[in-house]
């Protein structure tokens, strides 16, 4: 989108509104294409690309305001330099250390071979930068059924790092995303009645680190009012009427609870009723954080904990119509789409490539390199059986956020949804970086 300049006031106000908002970032999964966002409803979604499902994340610490300058007791030539503004801490932080490959859980049992194609997807974006040059030309060179060269390659051309958090713990949550198939029409009509939009053309996305460097990370969504920067429309709001987005319906589909976790999601499939589908994948979102509605029914007594999953939710939204309205609009959070290139591959994530179910995990991309190799250490959803392997850092979502943090994808369909739906589980983390570079610095 491009960038709305309007003078010194503009970018003050910006500043401020990023300030008061706590530098509202990313989408959903909120997703980024994101992406695809968790499915846990009880807690927060995932992509910017992805839109990324996940949990609530606990809120930063608002910066305090700076106390206004008393009044002067007599007359002055200037007033004195505003004084600079100070850094503001990181909201989170994490440690890497290097370790051995004996010390990841199953690391020679692991099909890694499975591993070596999205690797190689990620090296679409990667090879361009030094560090990954000469590994993403070496592994192009690895025939695809030698396990014992791609186990090689991995082991001799990478440095093992367990990933700690800022207060050194090891473990952190791990949810699922997927890729949902819904019904829809290019035309509305009586069954397909809720619209699926692209961006507003009065929708900001403004890099906050082109005023001040040092709030690097935090982007900026709202609309002008008048001169002023102010927060873009609400879901409620956006569902009413509020916004500028009649004209910009790239669909419609027939279920608000399916298109709500489309949302969630960040990228989708949409079966029109001649039996054509289409894809469609995140494009931007109103800016707004995730609430969720799964924790609201918990709280009002409407489910229990073991029954708020993506599929209770959906039970429950099915068995009360007339609440259902009222209860989605109490998540502020938007997401728009757009249409994408017809292909068999999987969504586009937060690194610009397809996304390979069962290898492709959403990470904090402030915390860890985007499509770095993330051996991630688990279980299966709702089990103990342990889920140890390989997987790829190549999506990014709102709600993930921590350095021990990631959103598995599991596919495409039912089936996928219902692992995505259900995982909620602690895990481990060690990231591979090529060996010779440091991912410290």
């Amino acid at each position: 989108m491009q960038r709305i300049q309007t003078g010194n006031r503009l970018a003050a106000a910006a500043v401020l509104f990023a300030l008061v908002i706590g530098g509202c970032a990313s989408v959903t999964k909120f997703p980024t294409p994101t992406p695809p966002v968790s499915v846990d409803p009880t807690t927060v979604p995932a992509p910017e690309g992805s839109v990324p499902t996940p949990e609530e994340p606990a809120p930063e610490p608002e910066p305090a305001e700076p106390a206004p300058s008393p009044p002067p007791t007599e007359p002055v030539a200037e007033p004195p330099p505003e004084p600079a503004p100070e850094p503001l801490p990181p909201p989170h932080s994490r440690e890497l250390l290097p370790t051995t490959w004996a010390s990841l859980p199953d690391w020679n049992r692991d099909n890694v071979e499975e591993a070596l194609p999205a690797f190689l997807t990620s090296c679409a974006s990667l090879k361009f930068r030094a560090e990954w040059q000469a590994v993403c030309t070496d592994a192009r060179r690895i025939s695809a059924n030698d396990r014992a060269a791609i186990r090689q390659f991995f082991e001799t051309r990478f440095v093992p790092y367990a990933i700690r958090n800022g207060d050194g713990s090891a473990e952190g949550l791990v949810t699922g995303y997927y890729e949902p198939l819904v019904r829809g029409s290019l035309i509305k009509d009586g069954r397909y009645r809720y619209p699926v939009y692209a961006v507003p053309d009065d929708l900001l996305n403004i890099d906050i680190a082109n005023l001040h460097p040092q709030l690097k990370g935090l982007r900026l969504r709202g609309r002008l009012e008048g001169r002023k920067v102010v927060p873009y429309y609400t879901r409620a709001e956006i569902e009413r009427g509020d916004a500028a987005v009649e004209g910009r319906e790239i669909l419609w589909v027939d279920d608000a609870v399916e298109f709500f976790f489309l949302q969630i999601q960040g990228s989708g499939r949409v079966r029109l009723p001649d039996g054509k589908v289409i894809r469609i994948g995140f494009a931007e979102h109103n800016g707004h954080p995730y609430k969720s509605i799964g924790r609201l029914l918990i709280e009002r007594g409407e489910l229990t904990l073991d029954k708020a999953s993506m599929q209770g939710i959906k039970r429950w939204g099915t068995q009360n119509p007339d609440k259902l309205p009222a209860l989605l609009q109490e998540n502020p959070a938007y997401v728009f789409f757009r249409r994408l290139p017809e292909s068999d591959l999987g969504p586009i994530g937060s690194l610009g490539v397809p996304l390979t179910p069962g290898r492709s995990i959403a990470l904090d991309k402030n915390l860890l390199p985007l499509g770095a190799p993330i051996f991630l250490s688990t279980s299966w959803p709702l089990s103990s059986r342990p889920l140890n392997r390989l997987m790829m850092g190549q999506d990014t979502g709102s709600a993930i956020k921590g350095a021990v943090r990631a959103d598995f994808f599991w596919g495409f369909g039912d089936d996928a949804g219902q692992l995505a739906g259900r995982m909620r589980q602690s895990g481990r983390m060690w990231l591979l970086y090529p060996k010779g570079f440091d991912p410290r610095l």
